[in-house]
């Protein structure tokens, strides 16, 4: 479908029942708990208080250690939403013990930097054997959020991964000892072992441009009221779920509005590494600079509105000026009130 016939006409007495959102780990995660808070408490005028929320992650943080398949946003966004997610690390199980690691270590297996916990390793140990045995990601997904989702939630939240293929992100960094002055290291080596101290020199996604949608991400996008792109990281959360080989051209042809909320406040990420990630790409490390890369929809982009917070207000005009409509707000996620009250903005920015 032509980008310029996809922006619907919506008027205020549209009522929105199916948000979709692309999401990465902890950033999306704590947006999806406001939004989810939104709905319930009917705090977001437009928004349905029965409302569906379909959440497609990136997978491209997934890799195998320990024999086992970890896929580290799909389980942020689980056990954030499931109530087991631990606060105050902000990925992984609450109450978790190391046992297991420990004794890994006293062996001397590598890798001794990414740990997995003794709860946490359950999950695991589930989703590799149904992957052995034959069933893809998102059917494995759908099992997990059993336990953690559908108690709370029924059918109005659903999980699914951007793609059931192996997808993974890579990044190559300065190694002098290496005869090429380069080494290629998994993101999860780039996060956790070198805690993103180092430049990224270039990022590669292996996979990336042979996969196919999970099934139900197509029909998600296509059958929105609303699609969100939250403050994920834009290069390696919402991009590389952008960079699933149809996706994109998904989000443009949905005729559902499409906002996106900065992750970028005041020249500067909140938390994570979307500046490490964005200086890698040779986009500018700001809201605007995000906020130009995904583009307007009637551009190209993938965007019809753009939340930015409230210290970035003079950055407005550069993003109106693109076709891009935009608002600045509050967007620190303080608590749930506060992010519900950011949901509220992006829903009326494109009503």
């Amino acid at each position: 479908m032509d980008s310029s016939n996809a922006t619907p006409d919506l008027t205020t007495t549209d009522v929105i029942r199916n948000i979709t959102v692309l999401s990465g780990g902890m950033g999306g995660a704590r947006f999806l708990q406001g939004l989810l808070h939104g709905i319930e408490g009917d705090l977001l005028p437009g928004v349905s208080p029965d409302a569906r929320v379909t959440v497609i992650a990136n997978t491209c943080d997934d890799w195998w250690v320990h024999g086992l398949k970890v896929c580290p946003d799909l389980d942020t966004v689980m056990y954030t939403l499931g109530d087991g997610i631990d606060l105050e690390r902000g990925w992984g199980r609450r109450a978790e013990t190391w046992s297991a690691k420990e004794e890994l270590a006293a062996y001397g297996v590598e890798p001794t930097w990414f740990g997995l916990g003794d709860r946490d390793i359950a999950t695991h140990l589930v989703r590799t054997q149904m992957l052995d045995a034959g069933y893809p990601l998102s059917q494995v997904t759908e099992a997990l959020c059993r336990r953690w989702l559908t108690p709370r939630y029924g059918d109005r939240l659903t999980l699914l991964p951007m793609t059931d293929d192996r997808a993974e992100t890579h990044v190559a960094v300065a190694d002098p000892e290496s005869p090429s002055g380069t080494r290629v290291v998994h993101f999860q080596e780039y996060w956790v072992r070198l805690r993103a101290a180092v430049p990224a020199e270039t990022l590669v996604f292996v996979g990336l441009d042979q996969a196919t949608p999970a099934p139900g991400v197509l029909d998600a996008i296509a059958g929105a009221d609303l699609v969100v792109l939250p403050p994920s990281n834009p290069v390696v959360s919402v991009g590389t779920i952008l960079g699933v080989p149809g996706l994109r051209e998904a989000i443009r042809g949905t005729t559902a509005r499409v906002v996106g909320l900065s992750p970028i406040v005041g020249s500067s990420h909140v938390r994570g590494m979307a500046e490490q990630m964005l200086t890698s790409i040779g986009v500018e490390v700001s809201a605007a600079g995000v906020g130009l890369n995904y583009g307007a929809r009637t551009g190209g982009g993938v965007l019809d509105g753009w939340l930015i917070d409230e210290r970035d207000a003079d950055q407005v005009a550069r993003l109106e000026a693109a076709g891009i409509a935009t608002a600045a707000v509050p967007l620190m996620m303080t608590d749930h009130d506060a992010t519900a009250a950011m949901a509220a903005a992006a829903v009326a920015l494109v009503r």
